[in-house]
């Protein structure tokens, strides 16, 4: 078991230092902006967490109460080891950082608590920086040569020809606020939904000015418990509007880390906002990927394997589908063959799926290099929501399946609509509307079962209580 902690640290680690040496190697960076010494750093790192985790674990019996302080203690040093090199290296390191601190259903507690300083504290650029920036593109004193100092935006090592790909989009910020407004008006149906206003005059590549926007972040319970924000309400909303993203637009904001994504309570109404940050990198997805993917997670929802088996290998999971399909879904196998809807994730299902990570590596990283690029954001992505709905308490509810489902069901009827005779497309309407139907009835079933089993629990209560004298 020992080992399995060591493969797990070791793998997190070594994302780290691997992302650093493939992009220094390959020249996406200028060495003198990442030079031998934040690899040496990366290198270093990795190296004194492998030893602590020998070391210190190899003659403590596994299981004991010692072993566990131990371990505790391992991780805890090794965290903080972590978040020190991507400090010290900042740029890529500190994405990865921010990544590894939101993935609570999956990393132990000391690994999250410890990274998420790197959603809101991140070491920042000086003022001094700033104003050179502004001083030459908004003051026109100095021609802007070229942008040499490159900071891909990926995860994690799978996620390099991305970041290739994405980093000159990402690094323009004309394109972020275009893109901020495309998704503001695309999801404006959603009241609960705050883009912050671009200010276009004042805004250039390298600049970005906006409207400022205050909250708190959204996995901060305190916070909405202060402000009286309902938890289940924010990540129903959060889950209606990235399933809305996803499955009827294909156009995907792919870093909802907690720092990129606040709630408050709007000044004007009183009503619980969501406000999205940072919109420098989306996935746009092709129409067959996103079909596939609306096929996989239907098939999933209701349980119908060999469906799933089917639209797993149609994504390029090959015999791994199982595996695909519980990355998905962040269940065990198990959970997915009984139903993900039906029952709720259980303290020993996420002890389960964090004890097996390590051992399943190979075989991740063979599946990853399968499935079309388009998936790897999506898994960062769904990683990102999960630590949230981790954070809330609030994971993998009945509620969010179904609101997957209806944009699932209102994007394959859109799909078939669009090239088929007037009265086919009635056939289509009438059966979407009846699929719609049939989840609603399904949400008020769940909801009455609900009600009846609390007025159950509250008379049992009532009845094992003395009466007052």
């Amino acid at each position: 078991m020992a080992r399995r902690a060591l493969k797990l640290a070791s793998w997190t680690s070594m994302a780290l230092a691997a992302s650093g040496f493939y992009l220094y190697s390959n020249k996406y960076l200028d060495p003198n902006d990442f030079g031998a010494v934040r690899v040496g750093r990366a290198v270093a790192t990795t190296a004194i967490i492998s030893y602590d985790y020998l070391t210190s674990l190899r003659s403590v019996p596994y299981g004991s109460e010692e072993y566990l302080k131990l371990r505790s203690e391992v991780h805890l040093r090794s965290a903080r080891r972590l978040c020190e090199l991507c400090c010290a290296n900042r740029g890529t390191f500190i994405k990865v950082g921010q990544h590894l601190g939101a993935l609570d259903y999956l990393l132990p507690q000391e690994y999250t608590s410890t990274l998420k300083v790197l959603h809101s504290r991140a070491p920042q650029s000086s003022m001094q920086e700033i104003r050179q920036v502004i001083r030459e593109d908004l003051g026109k004193e100095v021609l802007v040569l070229a942008v040499k100092q490159l900071f891909p935006e990926f995860e994690f090592m799978w996620l390099v020809d991305e970041a290739k790909k994405n980093l000159p989009l990402e690094l323009d910020f004309l394109n972020e606020g275009r893109n901020a407004e495309k998704v503001a008006q695309m999801l404006q149906h959603f009241d609960f939904l705050k883009v912050p206003q671009i200010f276009w005059e004042l805004s250039t590549k390298r600049v970005l000015l906006m409207e400022f926007v205050d909250g708190g972040q959204v996995n901060d319970r305190d916070y909405m418990e202060r402000n009286k924000i309902d938890v289940n309400e924010i990540s129903r909303h959060l889950g209606k509007m990235y399933s809305e993203m996803v499955f009827v637009h294909g156009f995907v904001h792919c870093d909802p880390h907690p720092g990129n994504v606040l709630v408050r309570k709007r000044p004007d109404t009183g009503k619980a906002e969501i406000v999205l940050l940072d919109h420098g990198l989306y996935q746009v997805l092709t129409e067959e990927f996103r079909l596939d993917y609306c096929h996989l997670w239907q098939s999933l929802i209701w349980t119908d394997m060999k469906r799933v088996k089917k639209y797993c290998q149609r994504l390029g999971a090959g015999d791994l589908y199982p595996l695909l399909a519980c990355m998905l879904t962040a269940r065990s196998w198990n959970s997915v063959n009984r139903g993900i809807s039906q029952a709720p994730v259980t303290a020993a299902e996420d002890s389960e799926i964090r004890n097996n990570a390590a051992t399943y590596l190979p075989q991740i990283s063979q599946l990853l290099s399968h499935v079309p690029r388009q998936m790897l954001l999506i898994f960062k992505t769904n990683d990102l929501l999960r630590g949230i709905e981790a954070a809330l308490g609030t994971r993998a509810s009945a509620s969010s399946f179904l609101n997957m489902s209806r944009c699932c069901v209102r994007a394959l009827a859109a799909h078939k609509k669009k090239t088929c005779s007037f009265f086919r497309r009635i056939q289509i309407s009438f059966s979407e509307a009846f699929s719609l139907w049939q989840i609603n009835l399904h949400e008020l079933i769940l909801r009455v079962k609900g009600l009846r089993l609390g007025r159950r629990l509250l008379a049992l209560l009532c009845w094992r209580l003395p009466a007052p004298h």
